[in-house]
């Protein structure tokens, strides 16, 4: 049982030094990231994606499963391999990428080759962002979507991070009614305030939480960067107050694995403020390393 996590995850290149003509190369991708601190933090985790016959796959996969993740359900494509992307970050630890994914694997999920949809059936939850949305062509992502409802209508729990990246969509008008229609799918939604400020220009935090939570999520944690998250549980707004982080490096993956924190620390019971300070705990232990997976060790 437990959570799928479905996405992409690709080769990563980071600290990257074009002078020296060296990088360090990883391997992530948004789900990939959360579905990794799940398993740190005890959860039952598997990943569902499609991957390649190459050696860089066959590494993803010993990757996750030297994390403790699932893998049965990640599909080999004979002629397709994982994408890459570069990131470049600048003084203040904010970082910018670089994509090479057209063609991807991750981008046949659902289409016949690897796991299906009926698949899914099978755990307590299925994770999602809209990364995830975006790479699939419009049959397979409706289809997603509509399952995402099936199984919240089972009583399971749908979750789901925009995750918004403008450059995978035709247009912000196709995210919208993507994101609009997987909300209604949803049981815990994990916006960023920036990706619905640019979706929905000119709404104020509370009024993107309500706006998110009329669609049809039971529990809304919207993240706002150092300002903390707000919380719509149970019809009551409440903005968190944790503390800053003291050391920022890279800020890859700090939403992702805020997500992992959050949802690790409900599953197991905490209220949703506890919860937001455990996501909070983790995701400030992130930024303070490069990339967006830290070694173990470097776990709070």
């Amino acid at each position: 049982m437990g959570i799928a996590c479905i996405g992409e995850c690709m080769i990563e290149l980071n600290q990257i030094d074009l002078t020296a003509g060296s990088a360090r190369i990883g391997f992530a991708g948004d789900t990939l990231n959360t579905a990794i601190y799940l398993a740190r933090l005890g959860q039952a985790v598997a990943y569902v994606t499609n991957l390649g016959t190459d050696a860089f796959s066959s590494a993803m996969i010993e990757r996750f499963q030297g994390e403790g993740i699932d893998c049965h359900l990640i599909g080999r494509h004979e002629a397709r391999m994982p994408g890459l992307y570069a990131i470049e970050t600048d003084a203040q630890g904010e970082r910018s990428f670089r994509y090479w994914r057209d063609s991807s694997a991750a981008r046949t999920l659902f289409s016949g080759v690897g796991a299906g949809l009926d698949d899914l059936d099978g755990f307590d939850g299925v994770y999602v962002s809209g990364i995830t949305l975006a790479i699939l062509p419009p049959p397979q992502r409706e289809a997603l979507i509509a399952k995402a409802g099936a199984l919240k209508r089972a009583g399971k729990r749908v979750v789901f991070d925009t995750n918004h990246r403008p450059r995978l969509w035709p247009d912000d008008a196709t995210a919208r009614r993507s994101f609009d229609a997987m909300w209604q799918a949803t049981t815990l939604a994990l916006p960023s305030f920036d990706d619905e400020e640019r979706l929905y220009p000119g709404l104020t935090p509370t009024q993107q939480i309500d706006r998110i939570a009329a669609l049809g999520p039971d529990e809304v944690v919207l993240k706002n960067g150092a300002r903390g998250p707000m919380i719509r549980s149970g019809g009551e707004v409440v903005q968190t107050d944790l503390p800053p982080a003291t050391r920022v490096v890279d800020t890859s993956g700090a939403g992702d694995s805020f997500n992992a924190g959050y949802l690790a620390a409900r599953l197991q019971g905490a209220r949703p403020l506890a919860a937001a300070a455990a996501g909070h705990r983790l995701a400030v232990a992130v930024i303070g390393h490069h990339g967006a997976v830290i070694p173990p060790d470097a776990m709070p």
